[in-house]
């Protein structure tokens, strides 16, 4: 049996544990990997190698992907069908392992609808918003990047008598922000889902101020927006900081209007890649071990169309269908829990 594995969309902690997993769990059983780097590019291109046991030796504490990645996607022009299906037939796979978010998911989804090809998948985002899986591995290493920038901060913040607003990755989904807000003790935390009143944040602010507490932490997640009542941020600002495929700029245009009606200092700092670059924590290298052992136990089991998934504490196999009918909104329950430490 060959089996092809490819990386796809941005990078992620986690990504080099569960190339290794499918190489190794493949090995034992005589399998060959073959490596398409680039993402999808790799097999428009024939950028393809074999994946030993060597090659993947050491590679489970790096950050990033030994096999790269991109944001090509085979449907971007016509020929591209035509190269893929031509450099899988020279390699001869009989299966396709694509790890990627919501996006290269959806990819990996039509392909198997339209073209039949045999694909199995396998959730990578920081982000924690896709559906079907408790959990995608690299979101608990950014929450520890975001909860220890929260906790350094902690001391200038209240040396200086500050408000420092740490703006956070998420997309369109405030699980970064709540999780990383709640580990690093922030005082408020602002996500997506609930449209925020700036009134109510200064009120906290200056709360704060007038029981001795003159410095506040906020957490804001990029696609964080002010409630339509309230809206302080004009069109042309909002067309900048929500601009399609490149989220950010809410933390300063948050932390001018917190100076402006509070006469407090306020700071901002933009975490950024930071929060999916370096080495994945223990648990994002575990679930990540766990998922490449599962997406290669359901080639063989010819699976096609579905995904790895953790739910409870099993690795289990759905539908792509499932995993990606809709966006996985943050947990109301985290959130109340999140907002029980406001002000």
């Amino acid at each position: 049996m060959r089996i092809g594995i490819l990386t796809a969309g941005g990078d992620c902690p986690g990504l080099n544990a569960v190339i290794r997993a499918v190489v190794r769990r493949a090995t034992n059983e005589a399998a060959e990997v073959l490596g398409v780097r680039n993402g999808w590019r790799g097999l428009v291109e024939d950028d393809i190698e074999p994946l030993t046991r060597a090659s993947v030796t050491g590679i489970l504490p790096r950050g990033g992907t030994i096999l790269g990645t991109s944001r090509i996607n085979p449907f971007d022009e016509p020929d591209y069908l035509i190269r893929i299906s031509r450099n899988w037939a020279k390699y001869k796979l009989n299966a396709l392992i694509v790890v990627g978010g919501d996006g290269s998911l959806r990819t990996a989804r039509d392909l198997w609808r339209s073209e039949h090809m045999p694909v199995v998948g396998v959730p990578k985002t920081i982000d924690n918003d896709v559906g079907g899986t408790d959990f995608t591995f690299g979101f608990d290493t950014a929450v520890n990047i975001v909860s220890e920038a929260v906790d350094r901060l902690h001391s200038t913040a209240e040396s200086h008598h500050r408000v420092m607003v740490v703006e956070v990755m998420g997309r369109h989904t405030g699980w970064i922000a709540a999780y990383g807000g709640i580990a690093g003790g922030a005082d408020i935390v602002l996500v997506p889902e609930h449209p925020f009143r700036l009134s109510r944040i200064c009120d906290f602010i200056l709360h704060r101020a007038a029981q001795g507490r003159p410095f506040s932490i906020i957490v804001v997640s990029e696609y964080a927006h002010p409630r339509a009542d309230e809206n302080f941020i004009t069109e042309e600002v909002a067309a900048e900081i929500y601009r399609k495929g490149q989220f950010g700029g809410i933390g300063n245009v948050l932390a001018r209007e917190i100076e402006a009606r509070t006469g407090m200092q306020a700071r901002v700092t933009k975490l950024g890649y930071v929060q999916r670059g370096g080495s994945p924590s223990a648990f994002d290298r575990v679930l990540a071990t766990r998922f490449g052992v599962k997406a290669y136990e359901m080639v063989r089991a010819n699976e096609w169309g579905h995904m790895a998934a953790l739910q409870g504490n099993r690795i289990v196999s759905i539908s792509f269908d499932e995993a990606l009918k809709e966006v996985k909104r943050l947990d109301e329950e985290i959130y109340n829990v999140a907002e029980i430490f406001f002000g």
